[in-house]
């Protein structure tokens, strides 16, 4: 058996996305992430995994610290055998001896793969949990709100004092209350945006048909990454610009041809602000729940911090900034996956904290 190293590896095993950074003494070396239908069935994991191991050399020697949401994925019966299973197999495909795999649960701590399932009601969807106390801890004074947009969701989390305010740990409490809300910059169908939208000088119904996703809105406005663009198209087409603008023209009943290049550009905007006023709705309800008040400054994270920025009226600043000790020595762009990767992140920065 080889002999453990010194790294933390941080996990969040997504229904869309595997994130893992690597660090050590509290210092981000690397972070990466692969896209990973994980509802496709756990060979895109086992996959994934193994992509990591060649990226990562040594890997089993290494201490694993794992946050999850992909228990949620309709792979599973429920939610408990979604923890169960994905954990069994990340011990034996991490591990090289016994404890070498941590659960992230929460309130209540960590725990081993035997136990997760007797822990999973903690362990499943508490990735924002992590990202939420890993900034708390750096911001021991004063009031801040973590605004993690990704690919598919928004985590909306007042903090104050080094503390977060909010009692909901479950998604479903976290629906009721706006402090998870299902709006991302990726993955997100554009219909779910709003029921009507502006073109020309009137306004439309949208066609509530799977025609075109948030990536199509934020590849037009040139605001999304094309590294974190990892997932098809609604039609399985091009991500050109003009196979773009088809699908967005789909979402009124028109074709591409029908209107100007600016026009088009105009309309991803349009959706824009919908998105917008959406996310203000919910970060100003959520606020007020927590007795915040409307110049909070706000920490940004996840592929969409670009919107987080445009909420932030009052100042945003990036976790992977403020938050996040990226090591001298790492490669080009850690820092800015570190951003869009945070609970894999906070994930090996909270086990460094309380086990070293």
């Amino acid at each position: 058996m080889p002999a453990a190293d010194d790294r933390i590896v941080g996990w969040d095993i997504g229904g869309a996305h595997v994130k893992a950074c690597v660090t050590r003494r509290g210092q981000v070396l690397d972070v990466a992430q692969w896209a990973c239908p994980l509802w496709q069935g756990l060979a895109h994991l086992e996959h994934t995994l193994a992509a990591a191991r060649a990226r990562w050399p040594g890997l089993a020697a290494a201490q694993h610290a794992v946050t999850m949401t992909g228990e949620m994925v309709d792979l599973f019966e429920h939610r408990e055998d979604g923890v169960r299973r994905l954990a069994a197999l990340l011990e034996g495909a991490l591990a090289d001896r016994p404890q070498a795999v941590r659960f992230y649960a929460g309130d209540a701590g960590w725990c081993g793969a035997d136990d997760a399932g007797a822990q999973w009601l903690q362990i499943a969807s508490a990735n924002w949990l992590a990202t939420a106390r890993h900034v708390a801890l750096a911001r021991p004074r004063g009031e801040a709100m973590l605004v993690d947009i990704g690919s598919t969701t928004t985590d909306l989390i007042a903090l104050r004092a080094g503390r977060v305010l909010t009692t909901a740990r479950s998604d479903a409490a976290r629906l009721a209350s706006g402090e998870l809300v299902y709006h991302g910059v990726v993955r997100t169908p554009l219909c779910a945006f709003t029921r009507r939208i502006a073109w020309r000088d009137e306004e439309l119904n949208v066609m509530n048909e799977f025609f075109a996703t948030a990536a199509d809105v934020y590849r037009l406005t040139g605001e999304l990454d094309p590294a974190h663009d990892q997932h098809p198209s609604a039609d399985n087409a091009g991500k050109d610009l003009d196979a773009t603008r088809r699908r967005l023209a789909r979402m009124i009943g028109l074709d591409a041809r029908d209107a100007s290049a600016q026009e088009w550009l105009a309309f991803a905007h349009a959706w824009r602000a919908q998105q917008l006023a959406v996310l203000r709705g919910e970060l100003a309800r959520v606020r007020e729940a927590h007795g915040l008040s409307d110049d909070t400054l706000l920490v940004g994270a996840g592929c969409g911090d670009f919107l987080a920025r445009a909420l932030g009226d009052s100042g945003c600043v990036a976790y992977a900034n403020e938050v996040a000790r990226i090591a001298p020595d790492a490669p080009p762009g850690t820092r800015a996956w570190a951003q869009v990767c945070a609970p894999s992140v906070a994930v090996a920065a909270l086990f460094e904290r309380e086990h070293r």
